[in-house]
């Protein structure tokens, strides 16, 4: 008898009719700031790609060079016969970067969060205490654990602290936050994190996706705010300003060796193919001796973020270069976006579930690549749009 699926077309046409249904645009090129979507050149202001690094001369022939050196793929897990003198390379460069003891590459920033956070608790005598916006894969690594959960409001360290205190008797207490949230684009007080984290016998674990190659100087949060060494868990992402691919886990010996040998997927994931070890190793070899895409990051930032509030957008509570422009209702963000697309501008409408009903935004990421006069035909753009839709 056939397996009745027709559940799944039922639940696919539910979230079409509230427009919340996914269709990716095809990218037909690689990722830079000006580059071809769906058959037209845009602007890209959707990317992660922070630094203009997918495509820096030193990152690509460095991967292309691996490849022909070590082959597409490694042939294992690294537990096993999968570690190359490449993915060791990499690791101590970035351990380096962070200044501490050392690092581990996953395959990604999400198998980071869900092979860690389920090796570090071990039962309901133990607490995870998240912030109420982390992302989803600490969602899912809190999920695949035993432990108790209590979850404080965005950012509010009284609230953390009280919980901290309800909780003074677990055995183990693990602190989670991210370090920039990716959708409002503001920055965790981890300062303050790690202060209460020391004074309650807690661990402290960050998140640090959108911060690295952005905060710091481009080492990320635990550098932003001077906390090498005070912070248990950095955890990170090759895939965004760094511009590669993989997830990143930076602190003491102690806590790679654990994660080396505890976390499943690590241990059950095949190690990353040779050219994704190599451009790993390059993207932060650049990022250390090109300080200047940084610094034009932020130049971009600042200009763009400026101008946006001067035309009366809302801007919400962005500190960083993901710059959100507030639209309330989900169909005027989606509105915005479409209009955008039509510009030549490539946005991406951020409605429920991923935020909630009446927060729904486009959101814009700045890119290093970017120069004034892209800047200045995107701005105007969001002011003829903005003008049309009511938002300024």
């Amino acid at each position: 008898m056939p397996v009745d699926i027709s559940w799944m077309g039922d639940r696919h046409e539910e979230l079409r009719a509230q427009g919340l249904d996914w269709r990716p645009p095809t990218l037909e090129g690689a990722s830079e700031p000006r580059c071809t979507i769906d058959g037209r050149e845009m602007i890209m202001l959707s990317s992660n790609n922070y630094l203009n690094l997918t495509t820096h001369p030193k990152v690509v022939n460095a991967a292309i060079e691996a490849t022909k050196k070590y082959g597409a793929g490694s042939g294992s897990v690294r537990a096993i016969a999968g570690t190359m003198d490449l993915h060791l390379e990499a690791e101590r460069i970035c351990a380096d970067f962070k200044e501490v003891e050392a690092s581990l590459i996953y395959s990604a920033g999400y198998t980071a969060n869900v092979g860690l956070i389920p090796s570090l608790v071990r039962g309901p005598k133990d607490v995870i205490i998240s912030d109420e916006l982390n992302h989803g894969s600490i969602i899912d690594g809190v999920r695949l654990t035993k432990a108790n959960r209590a979850v404080y409001p965005h950012n509010d360290m009284a609230a953390l602290e009280r919980i901290l205190k309800d909780h003074d008797n677990a055995e183990r207490k693990l602190i989670i936050t991210d370090g920039v949230f990716s959708m409002d684009g503001d920055i965790a007080p981890l300062d303050e994190i790690a202060e209460l984290a020391d004074d309650h016998g807690a661990m402290s674990f960050v998140d640090d996706c959108h911060g690295e190659g952005v905060l710091g100087e481009g080492r990320g949060i635990v550098s932003h705010f001077d906390l090498q060494g005070k912070v248990t868990f950095e955890v990170g992402s090759f895939s965004k300003a760094l511009g590669v691919q993989g997830g990143i886990l930076a602190g003491s010996e102690e806590v790679r060796t654990h994660a080396l040998n505890h976390s499943r997927s690590w241990l059950l994931s095949g190690s990353q193919p040779p050219a994704v070890a190599a451009a790993q190793k390059a993207s932060i070899e650049v990022l250390m001796s090109e300080p200047e895409h940084v610094a034009k990051l932020w130049d971009n930032t600042s200009y763009f973020k400026s101008e946006l509030d001067s035309m009366g957008f809302d801007t919400g509570v962005s500190e960083t270069p993901i710059i959100p422009i507030m639209c309330g209702e989900s169909s005027k963000a989606q509105e915005l976006a479409k209009s955008m697309r039509k510009e030549g501008v490539m946005v991406g409408a951020i409605v429920f579930p991923m935020v909630s009903r009446e927060k729904a935004r486009v959101r814009t990421q700045m890119s290093a690549g970017l120069g004034r006069e892209d800047l200045d035909m995107v701005l105007k753009s969001f002011e003829l749009s903005g003008r049309k839709l009511g938002l300024i």
